[in-house]
């Protein structure tokens, strides 16, 4: 864990990170009512956090690194939780809404489907694998999505939107991102 918190502390403090929520959240956020209780995975400086608490919702933000954590805004709803994400887990029936984006563990899917109240939504984005000549080729492709992967993995739910897209990230590499939104 040591690792891991210094190289993301290091990655808040000196590598681009996107800033707006991911349009699926955006578009979804509303199915979830004011006085609920989220979890962002991974909440990084909160761009998602930071969306949730304004719509009055309470929200756990789990991240690893205290310097991620220590951007959040000082709010009532918001819950910031330093923890090791290759450990963490989620209680059963705990949230309305269960956010995860750009990150991927597998240990945590059935963690995440079992964490969801009924009736509660999962707003899940990461990377896939991208076979494209100019996309980002990380060292390890454990932490990457394969085709239709996040789709099956979340089929015993109400598949509310999936895509799996091309983009261009914050460094100008190509990359493929799979979106899904499911409902208990």
């Amino acid at each position: 864990m040591i690792e891991d918190k210094h190289r993301w502390n290091k990655k808040y403090e000196t590598a681009p990170m996107p800033s707006d929520p991911i349009k699926a959240l955006v578009d979804h956020i509303d199915r979830i009512k004011a006085g609920a209780k989220a979890l962002d995975i991974a909440c990084g400086k909160g761009r998602h956090t930071h969306l949730i608490a304004s719509k009055d919702i309470f929200v756990d933000a789990v991240d690893c690194s205290d310097v991620a954590l220590d951007a959040l805004d000082k709010s009532s709803f918001i819950n910031p939780i330093d923890a090791d994400l290759d450990y963490y887990t989620i209680a059963p029936c705990s949230y309305d809404l269960i956010v995860c984006s750009n990150f991927l563990s597998r240990r945590l899917f059935p963690f995440m489907k079992d964490g969801l109240r009924e009736g509660g939504v999962v707003v899940f984005e990461t990377f896939m694998e991208c076979f494209h000549p100019d996309a980002h080729q990380p060292t390890n492709t454990e932490y990457l999505l394969r085709k239709n992967e996040l789709l099956h993995t979340f089929l015993a739910l109400d598949v509310l939107f999936y895509e799996e897209r091309q983009e261009v990230n914050l460094r100008g590499e190509v990359v493929k991102v799979a979106t899904l939104v499911a409902q208990k």
